[in-house]
């Protein structure tokens, strides 16, 4: 038992029983379909294609849409907690059911590893049937994530065009007014939401420093601290190839024959290590400001 090979499913992800009688599946097919693994019925009405993300599935069992640092991953924004799958309900949805089972009730089973979010959305018909708009993760996630991580999100959404800066006004609008101060500190010229939180670090740790500098014979360094010291923010899926290394170390070089001391961070430092990045870029910047190393 097969679906129609003009059912558009990979684009969709979830579809209704409409959308599938319509393609041409009767009910007993339908019903085929599932046993066979080609279907997965995630609750009345609602199914999903195999090999379907388990956060947009336990969205929509509960009744839901993908909300907070499950949209932003959905849509494209750092996100850096992703093991639980947030979800936004309306506050007068009823019959929602449990994310691990569409015969359990939200409310006589436990959340673990589900987040539910209440909060009125600013624009309930932007994003789709399972995932809310960029705007509305964005103001969840100030709430909901730590400071830097939130701060990340905003970066990332501007930097990769996700939002406009005429849109900030909507996001901190809906957002208590403890929040509004991060709106200051968003630079959307960092590439990466590493980036963003190296930043704050470095300059809640009262150093001066600057990202995205040009050097010349360089390019662009992601952080310069204190004028000295080059803080590159390394990740996989830039460093996967022998090319990508020799590019670095030529430039670890260049910088080093221009006067700069050099430190790659790795992104697990950066998330899982801050007090350790900190006291390596703080060495570093002493060995300088001892050694008479640029200014």
């Amino acid at each position: 038992m097969s679906l129609p090979r003009d059912f558009d499913f990979g684009a969709r992800r979830i579809v209704s029983r409409r959308d599938l009688l319509d393609s041409g599946l009767t009910g007993s097919q339908i019903t085929l379909a599932v046993r066979a693994d080609r279907l997965l019925r995630v609750r009345r009405d609602h199914y999903a294609a195999p090999g379907t993300d388990r956060h947009t599935v336990e969205a929509v069992r509960v009744g839901g849409r993908l909300a907070c640092v499950s949209a932003a991953r959905e849509l494209g924004i750092f996100a850096f907690e992703t093991r639980f799958t947030h979800l936004h309900v309306p506050r007068e949805a009823s019959r929602l059911r449990g994310a691990r089972s569409r015969y359990d009730r939200l409310n006589a089973v436990p959340r673990d590893g589900v987040a539910v979010h209440w909060w009125p959305l600013i624009e309930p018909g932007d994003g789709t049937e399972f995932c809310v708009g960029t705007r509305d993760a964005l103001a969840q996630l100030i709430q909901c994530q730590p400071r830097h991580f939130a701060l990340a999100a905003l970066d990332t959404a501007l930097h990769e065009g996700c939002i406009f800066a005429s849109d900030l006004e909507d996001v901190f609008g809906n957002v208590p007014a403890k929040y509004r101060a991060l709106r200051d500190q968003i630079d959307a010229r960092a590439d990466a939401g590493q980036e963003t939180v190296l930043r704050r670090l470095v300059l809640e740790a009262g150093f001066r420093c600057d990202i995205q500098v040009p050097i010349d014979g360089v390019g662009r360094v992601d952080l310069l601290v204190e004028g000295c010291v080059v803080v590159e923010a390394d990740s996989r899926a830039h460093h996967k190839s022998w090319e990508q290394h020799i590019r670095d170390r030529t430039r670890d070089r260049v910088l080093a024959q221009l006067g700069y001391v050099t430190l790659r961070v790795l992104y697990q430092d950066i998330m899982f290590d801050p007090a350790g990045v900190i006291s390596a870029i703080a060495a570093l910047v002493r060995v300088c400001r001892e050694g008479g190393i640029r200014a």
